[in-house]
């Protein structure tokens, strides 16, 4: 079969599999709605044992959409969520959309400054937030000061005993509240927001083709690039998901695990939009605890289980070590880093069911490919393109140049689920779009003559640590302000089948340089995952004829030495 086949991978689509989906109308709260009317009595979600239904979950969605109307919020203004995995988190995004607002996640144990550089390129005015973070967006500066920061203490949302008994005057009850929430002033509370009545249901809808999210992705010059994602993308993405599990279907009683955060756009498609769409219970978790995973699933395994390599390794460690049955979880969907053998195997002679990889980008809602649900899927292939997508591989010189079977170039897409630009940044989207309309992933892959597609290497120099990506230029950046550092390059080095940030670093004294230090100084100014786990004092740094620093170099040093 040539590459050349229109669509070849469509023959090794698992049976019942469909080509394409339908022309994705209406909008994404349509998707809670229509689950509300069909399934008003389903449990939608589930936190630390308390359920909430569809009827329920749809009434608080009015209910908070109409809180924030009151808040001044209307159609087309960006709201920012700044949470981790909980109920108040659904209820805050489709509030948002109801109203043809714009939502923008945001990662909630992000620092102030990284908040800062995103909240200045988005411009929003409103902020919902975990209680936790609001100091940070208060640190803001004026010319980036909210108008309205609505505070969300998590543990409103659990069963009334396990609020009672984080207020016990012990210390381990005075500590996980710790963990959980923290009194804040000058903001509106959450509860006080949903407490009003609900939004008419004659206020307008927001169209199909409207923006509904800026999902902010690294880019390799380290600056925030925010993927403007439509209403129409992201209903297209939880369609295509829902066609590749043909074998299950909405209303069946599915189980999602909201283990992956949902401010990442893996974990925001899978669990905020396809769950959702599926009438599934979603188990939300704010953080990955092996401990409640293996609680949750004594009495709901299950049927989805979204994840990264590492999550799958531990939960299946914890589940040996306290003789816990991980049978009942059918489908393992994995992402954002590579997933091996040794990881497969043991997973499903545990659970009896697949684990399967899949590919994806912020850009493109974002799953682009997946591997079937079936014998058929390929280990070391990244799967076959999601039904209505197009994919073909070109030279990465000549982008308009396309390349036959098995030969190495760049990925290229096309799809309902691919974005339609960067936030206000028409020359980046122009660079990453061919003249013909194709996305260049920035990938290197190849595609085989059954349609699979394994990864052969990145243009883009971005490191997948933990599914969570990490520009090299923005670490950078911040260890150069350091007044020990003279230089630094920042490179991926892969162990036991993860990337670690690794710092090269020319200081300006060796004798006295402090590596903890410079580590110390990095976690005040970004995410714990951003900061190096190593940092290797090197002579100079190899660079090229013109000056610019050959990170690939520097990698082989690291690694060589």
């Amino acid at each position: 079969m040539s590459i050349d086949t229109p669509r070849p991978w469509l023959a090794s689509y698992a049976p019942g599999v469909p080509h394409d989906i339908d022309e994705p109308t209406g909008s994404l709260f349509d998707i809670v709605e229509q689950s509300a009317r069909r399934f008003p009595k389903k449990v939608a979600l589930e936190f630390f044992k308390r359920e909430t239904t569809y009827r329920e979950l749809e009434d608080e969605i009015l209910r908070a959409a109409n809180g924030l109307r009151r808040l001044g919020v209307r159609a087309g203004d960006r709201v920012a969520l700044v949470l981790p995995n909980c109920p108040q988190h659904v209820v805050a995004f489709y509030a948002v959309l109801r109203l043809g607002a714009i939502v923008v996640e945001h990662n909630p144990l992000y620092t102030p400054r990284e908040l800062r550089h995103q909240f200045e390129d988005h411009g929003a005015r409103v902020a919902i937030a975990w209680d936790k973070s609001v100091a940070t967006l208060q640190e803001f500066p004026s010319d980036v000061r909210l108008d309205a920061v609505v505070s969300v203490d998590l543990t409103r949302a659990m069963p009334r005993s396990t609020r009672l008994a984080l207020t016990l005057p012990v210390a381990k009850a005075r500590e996980s509240r710790a963990k959980l929430t923290t009194k804040v002033r000058g903001t509106t509370r959450w509860d006080d927001l949903v407490s009003g009545r609900r939004l008419p249901r004659k206020h307008p809808r927001p169209a199909t083709e409207d923006t509904a999210l800026i999902q902010y992705t690294s880019g390799t010059m380290g600056t925030p690039k925010g993927a403007v994602l439509t209403h129409r993308n992201l209903i297209a993405n939880a369609a295509q998901s829902r066609a590749w599990v043909p074998q299950i279907q909405p209303g069946d009683g599915s189980v999602v695990y909201a283990i992956l955060p949902m401010f990442h756009a893996y974990g925001l498609t899978l669990c905020l939009t396809f769950a959702m769409s599926m009438a599934s219970r979603l188990v939300l978790f704010p953080a990955f605890d092996p401990d409640l995973v293996l609680t949750a699933m004594r009495k709901h395994p299950p049927t989805f289980l979204p994840a990264v390599p590492p999550i799958y390794t531990r939960l299946q460690h914890a589940a040996d070590s306290k003789k816990v049955s991980l049978k009942g979880i059918e489908i393992g969907i994995s992402g954002a880093m590579a997933l091996s053998q040794d990881v497969v195997e043991p997973w499903e002679e545990r659970t009896g069911g697949y684990l399967v990889e899949g590919y994806g980008l912020s850009e493109c809602s974002p799953v682009i490919m997946a591997n079937p649900v079936s014998n058929a899927r390929r280990l070391g292939a990244i799967g076959l393109p999601f039904p209505s997508t197009e994919a073909r591989v070109a030279d990465p010189d000549d982008p308009a140049k396309v390349l036959g079977v098995d030969e190495p170039g760049e990925l290229q897409v096309r799809g309902p689920q691919v974005f339609s630009g960067y936030w206000g940044k028409a020359e980046a989207t122009d660079e990453v779009f061919t003249g013909d309309g194709w996305f260049r992933t920035g990938d290197i892959v190849a595609i085989d003559a059954d349609g699979f597609v394994r990864i052969v290497d990145r243009l883009k120099e971005l490191i997948i640590t933990g599914g969570f990506n990490v520009s090299p230029t923005e670490v950078e950046d911040t260890l150069v302000k350091h007044p020990s550092v003279r230089e630094v390059a920042v490179v991926g080095i892969t162990q036991a089948g993860n990337e670690q940030v690794v710092a090269a670093v020319v200081p300006r004294d060796p004798a006295s340089f402090d590596a903890e230090a410079l580590r110390a100084y990095a976690r005040e100014h970004m995410a714990a995952y951003k900061v190096p786990r190593r940092i290797v004092v090197v002579e100079d740094l190899p660079r090229s004829m013109i000056g610019k620093v050959l990170r690939r170099k520097v990698r082989d040093q690291i690694v060589g030495g």
